[in-house]
């Protein structure tokens, strides 16, 4: 693993700098992209530097990407990954090979991927990490309240509002650290969790309709159907993936939506390593939060057999 030096020193080198994150971002993914963006946009003011990805409608207020052409691509910029464990998830253009690229992510490593590799598997979030790395390299004068407030929601949206077992104390240090800036944190923690008043029915129909197994497995199957049904798309859906969490006796759950092309796995767990068995389908992420897309709903039934395995 490189060291925040040598990836400031790298970073120094470069007039372009594009940051990308993965596909289907949630707030770790943004905070951790727009919050080095704002303090790389500070710190190096005469840089160009540019976020890129496919944004998320229901966290938009988080920021917006930049627009930028296939020539920017092939310059000769800086690339920078963040929270992203394989490069097929990377969101964007298809980097090329002779591109210099920085990985820096807190997932359990698929491929080590990029010419400079900072993976910290300990960090609640990368949005810590990248608090990390300021504070290490002395640019907590760069901060300022567009930096706190993406990380903020960053380290918010990974620890479940420091609920899960990912926050330790160096968490509550950096979250300490971060609202001293004016970013009105709960008024940020009343955005991340607002939605749509249409949402609601939907909300109704999850609770209703979950299949909790008596070893402490829970499904939830969102078909074509019930999304046209409720007039919801499928990432308003997946807002819903912790909508049981609070259910007596529940161990693992997945929370599954048939996207069209193919069904999005959701899985949770509650002190239970799933992260292996979404590998074995494809799809990665932590312990206890992970994703995986399947092709049909008998593949799906046969990750819910693997995933009830672990509770015998």
């Amino acid at each position: 693993m490189n060291t925040f030096e040598e990836i400031k020193n790298t970073i120094e080198l470069y007039d372009t700098i594009v940051i990308f994150r993965h596909v289907r971002p949630d707030p770790d993914a943004l905070g951790s992209q727009f919050g080095l963006f704002h303090y790389l946009k500070r710190r190096y003011p005469k840089k160009s530097i540019y976020t890129v990805g496919e944004m998320e409608p229901t966290l938009s207020f988080m920021g917006m990407s930049d627009e930028i052409n296939a020539q920017t691509y092939s310059d000769d910029a800086l690339f920078i990954v963040c929270d992203t464990a394989n490069d097929a998830r990377i969101d964007g253009l298809t980097i090329p090979a002779s591109q210099k690229l920085i990985k820096i992510d807190h997932h359990p490593p698929v491929d080590q991927y990029g010419d400079l590799n900072y993976v910290d598997t300990n960090a609640s979030s990368t949005s810590e990490i990248v608090y990390n790395m300021i504070e290490q390299l002395n640019g907590l004068q760069d901060m300022d309240e567009n930096v706190a407030k993406a990380l903020y929601l960053g380290i918010v949206g990974d620890t479940g509002r420091f609920m899960f077992s990912n926050t330790t104390t160096r968490t509550f240090q950096v979250a300490s650290s971060l609202i001293q800036y004016d970013i009105e944190p709960q008024r940020l923690l009343n955005q991340l969790g607002e939605k749509e008043p249409h949402l609601m029915p939907f909300h109704g129909y999850v609770l209703q309709n979950f299949d909790l197994h008596e070893d402490g497995f829970c499904q939830v199957k969102i078909t074509q159907d019930i999304l046209h049904q409720y007039h919801i798309k499928p990432n308003e859906a997946s807002l819903f993936v912790n909508a049981i969490a609070d259910l007596k006796g529940l161990k693992i759950w997945v929370f599954a939506v048939d996207e069209g092309n193919d069904i999005r796995c959701r899985i949770r767990s509650k002190a239970i390593t799933i992260n292996d068995v979404a590998a074995e389908f494809g799809g990665g992420g932590h312990p206890n939060a992970s994703g995986v897309s399947v092709k049909d709903w008998d593949t799906f039934n046969r990750l819910a057999s693997r995933l009830k395995e672990k509770l015998k």
